[in-house]
C-alpha cells in the first residue's frame, strides 16, 4: 500500500505484532487471579507519561494522561481560577479542530467568557498569524492556538503568537495533535501554560491514548471541577470527608483511569523514542515536495502552505467544485493508495512506511482518473 494518511493514523514497520504483544500482556496480568493488577496497569500508564513527558521536554509531574484533546481542554477550563476566564475573551482560530469549537461554544455562556473565533481571509484555507495577533488584545483571558491545523497544515508562527500572548496577559494554550511525534516541540522552550493532543498521528498510537501538559505554577492555581478518585495524591483513600488535590498534573485526573489506551500506546511511543527524529523529518518533508510536485502538475491548487517552514507533515489540495472528492479517495484506495478528505479537501500525509515510489503511484493514479 502507499500510505499518505499519517494525518489519521500513522503506521511503523512490526506495529501490528508490537500491538499485539502489548494486547495480550495486558490481558495475561489482566485475567490472572491475583492482586496486583493495578500495580501493572499504574506502571504501564506511568512509562507512557513518562514518555511523552520525554517527548516535549516537560518538568516531572506536569504531564498527565486524558482520553483525547476534548477532554483534556474541558479539564482545563473547569480547572482555572473563574477571574481568568469570567467577563473576558477567549480567542480560538476558526481553523481550530472543531471539536474544541464545539466544547468552547458550549461552555461560553456557563463559565461568562465570550468566544471570540478569527475567521479565515476570503478564499484562503488557514487563519494567518497576523490575522491571529491583531486580534489578539488585553481583553482575551486564554487564546487557544493550533500549532498545525487538520485541514491545511498550516503551521502557525509559535513563537510570536506566544510572546504576543505574554504581553497580553493571557493564558496561553497549545494543541499539538498533528506536529507532535514529527516535528521538535519543547512546552519550556514555547513557554505555553498548557498543551494537548492524542498519540495518533506520527506517533503511530491508538485512540483513547491522550496528554494534558500544564505549566507547573498553573497547576497550583487550578481546582478541576471534573475530579475522583484520581485526583487526590493517594487514590486509595477512601475517606469521604478527607479529599485534596494531588500536588501535580495527577490532579487533572478523576475516575477510574481508561488506562487500556495508554497500554496500546506503549509500543509506538518506545519505538518513536528509540528513533533519528530529525531523519524521520526530513523523510517526511522531502516526500511532501514531491507531492506538491504531484499536486502542480495535475492542477489541483495547494490548500497547504508551499514553505515548508510554514507547514506540518501533510499536503493538501484542493479538488473542483465538479469533481466528487470522496469518489476519488476511494478510487485512490482501490488501487491501493490511502488518502482521504475533508469535503473538496485532498489530504496526503506520507511518513516512515511511505517511500518515493508511492508517490510515483500516486502521481500515476491521478493522471488515470483525473
Amino acid at each position: 500500500m502507499a500510505y499518505f494518511y499519517y494525518h489519521s493514523i500513522g503506521q511503523y514497520p512490526g506495529k501490528e505484532e508490537a500491538l499485539a504483544v502489548a494486547l495480550q500482556d495486558f490481558a495475561r496480568y489482566w485475567s490472572a487471579e491475583t492482586n496486583t493488577q493495578w500495580q501493572d496497569l499504574m506502571a504501564a500508564r506511568g512509562e507512557y507519561v513518562s514518555l511523552w513527558s520525554r517527548l516535549i521536554d516537560a518538568p516531572e509531574g506536569s504531564v498527565t494522561a486524558t482520553e483525547n484533546v476534548t477532554q483534556a481542554l474541558y479539564s482545563v477550563l473547569g480547572a482555572l481560577p473563574p477571574e481568568m476566564l469570567r467577563g473576558k475573551k477567549l480567542l480560538v482560530a476558526a481553523d481550530c479542530f472543531p471539536s474544541l469549537h464545539f466544547l468552547l461554544a458550549g461552555l461560553a455562556p456557563r463559565l461568562g467568557f465570550t468566544l471570540e473565533t478569527v475567521p479565515l481571509r476570503q478564499g484562503e484555507t488557514w487563519v494567518r498569524s497576523e490575522d491571529m495577533a491583531d486580534a489578539w488584545d488585553k481583553d482575551v483571558g486564554l487564546a487557544l492556538l493550533t500549532w498545525i491545523t487538520s485541514t491545511s497544515s498550516y503551521r502557525c508562527d509559535l513563537d510570536r503568537l506566544v510572546a504576543h500572548g505574554h504581553e497580553m496577559g493571557s493564558v496561553i494554550g497549545v494543541d499539538i495533535t498533528q506536529g507532535a511525534g514529527l516535528l521538535p516541540f519543547s512546552v519550556a522552550e514555547t513557554g505555553c501554560d498548557f498543551a494537548v493532543s492524542t498519540s495518533l498521528k506520527w506517533l503511530c498510537g491508538p485512540p483513547g491514548a491522550g496528554m494534558l501538559y500544564m505549566r507547573p505554577e498553573l497547576i497550583e492555581r487550578s481546582e478541576p471541577e471534573l475530579r475522583g478518585w484520581f485526583s487526590q495524591p493517594d487514590p486509595f483513600n477512601w475517606d469521604i470527608t478527607r479529599f485534596s488535590y494531588a500536588p501535580d498534573a495527577r490532579r487533572f485526573d478523576h475516575g477510574t483511569p481508561a488506562a487500556l489506551p495508554n497500554v496500546a500506546a506503549l509500543p509506538a511511543l518506545r519505538w518513536h523514542a528509540e528513533q533519528d527524529h530529525a531523519a524521520l523529518a526530513r523523510h517526511t518533508f522531502a516526500l511532501s515536495e514531491r507531492l506538491i510536485e504531484v499536486m502542480d502538475r495535475h492542477d489541483l491548487p495547494l490548500a497547504s502552505p508551499r514553505a515548508s517552514e510554514e507547514r506540518g507533515g501533510s499536503v493538501m489540495a484542493s479538488l473542483r467544485p465538479d469533481r466528487d472528492a470522496g469518489a476519488l479517495v476511494a478510487a485512490l484506495l482501490e488501487r491501493g493508495i490511502v488518502c482521504d478528505n475533508r469535503s473538496q479537501v485532498l489530504r496526503f500525509s506520507p511518513g516512515v512506511i511511505t517511500r518515493d515510489e508511492d508517490v510515483e503511484k500516486l502521481d500515476a493514479a491521478l493522471t488515470e482518473l483525473l
